[in-house]
């Protein structure tokens, strides 16, 4: 069963049940949990999920009754995402300063989560960086949700977890919806300061719509605004007319493969240094990364140098570009696996003997998750990993 279909069949079973689930207890058992899990993450793994989870920040002695965190979520070792949970009978907002308190103090937390396990509530540090802003970015529904909302969903997937990317996402999602609420002002009731731009910029389109007026006054723009009023309703009509909506998927579609690895360079490169103070990169790692190094010079098609980017929650492999990365490892001391970036259906026949999970990843692309005993498979499985890298390489 794919993410979409997941996330259908709990929310029939969120709509059935919200009625007779009573309780914070039982609403993170009935809703909570599984949401968590199609999301990728072990809830039955203590050093995945950590259930009730209290940090001491040095101060034991004055904490009567130590407050503590409903989930605190890790990737290899480290603590990246806090879910604080409230009863479905009540609103998912955040009473006190306890989730605020860990996000802050845990530096490789990079998400925070309010859910009553109907809506969830998505925040990070845009303004301040360690400190959780008070407004959320993204807001989930799973009684209510849009096709987009999946898709922005998919970025907290255990297996897409990308720190850098979530920030530039997570400033897009914010800035799209003040945008549109703006926009959806803006064409119900134009402001005078909308239908004076108007005005002067009708002689661009041609010199025979240029207004002729002296000067742009308060009659002017009172005379104008019903007109704008038609126009713009003119102007939905037409563009639905002429199915604009699927004009655009493709045209974003287009844009953002041609703009999204110079877009996500820049923001990554002002993140990496930051997620960096909190990485140490392994022995194992290394030692995983020559070995991929080796099998990825016996290609004869392609001679690209491939680097290594280590990040909180896993470490990847690129040919030089963060967005040009052809494998994810994940190299925690009780599970082995990685990421690669072929569909699944090739992946299995390329490693018939190994467990291979299909991945939903971004924008729609499948991707592969293959699950090892030890590094010492990534020899085992040198025609995939040859293959991941001949697909990536050929697309530079």
């Amino acid at each position: 069963m794919g993410f979409a279909e997941d996330l259908a069949k709990l929310s029939e079973k969120v709509s059935s049940r919200l009625a007779i689930v009573i309780g914070e207890e039982n609403t993170k058992a009935a809703f909570i949990s599984p949401f968590l899990s199609i999301l990728g993450y072990d809830i039955t793994d203590p050093t995945e999920v950590k259930h009730e989870y209290f940090a001491d920040f040095g101060t034991p002695a004055k904490v009567k009754q130590p407050k503590k965190v409903d989930y605190a979520i890790a990737i290899n070792g480290n603590i990246v995402m806090l879910v604080e949970a409230k009863s479905c009978q009540e609103k998912p907002e955040v009473h006190d300063g306890q989730l605020r308190s860990y996000f802050n103090a845990i530096l490789t937390a990079q998400i925070s989560i309010v859910t009553n396990g109907v809506e969830y509530r998505f925040f990070t540090d845009l303004e301040n960086i360690h400190i959780m802003d008070k407004e959320a970015f993204f807001t989930f529904n799973i009684l209510d949700y849009t096709p987009k909302d999946i898709e922005n969903l998919k970025l907290f997937h255990r297996d897409n977890f990308d720190a850098a990317r979530i920030k530039n996402d997570a400033e897009e999602m914010l800035y799209s919806q003040g945008i549109s609420e703006l926009i959806d002002g803006l064409l119900v009731s134009p402001s005078d300061k909308f239908v004076h731009f108007l005005i002067k910029e009708l002689g661009t389109v041609a010199p025979k719509f240029e207004f002729r007026g002296n000067v742009v006054n308060a009659k002017v723009i009172n005379r104008f605004q019903p007109i704008v009023k038609r126009s713009i309703q003119t102007s939905l009509l037409s563009l639905i007319t002429r199915s604009v909506n699927q004009e655009m998927t493709h045209l974003t579609k287009d844009r953002y493969f041609a703009g999204s690895e110079q877009v996500e360079t820049d923001v990554t490169n002002g993140l990496e240094d930051e997620e960096k103070t909190d990485v140490i990169t392994t022995a194992e790692e290394l030692a995983a990364f020559n070995t991929i190094q080796a099998i990825t010079k016996t290609s004869t098609k392609y001679n690209l140098e491939i680097q290594q980017r280590d990040t909180v929650s896993y470490f990847g492999i690129n040919l030089g570009r963060t967005t040009w990365w052809f494998l994810r490892l994940y190299l925690s001391s009780t599970k082995k696996s990685f990421i690669a970036r072929i569909h699944p259906d090739e992946a299995k026949r390329l490693a018939p003997d190994f467990e291979i999970q299909d991945i939903p990843g971004v924008n729609a692309e499948m991707v592969s998750k293959i699950k090892i005993d030890s590094i010492d498979d990534f020899n085992k499985l040198k025609p995939l990993i040859l293959r991941c890298y001949e697909i990536e390489a050929s697309k530079h």
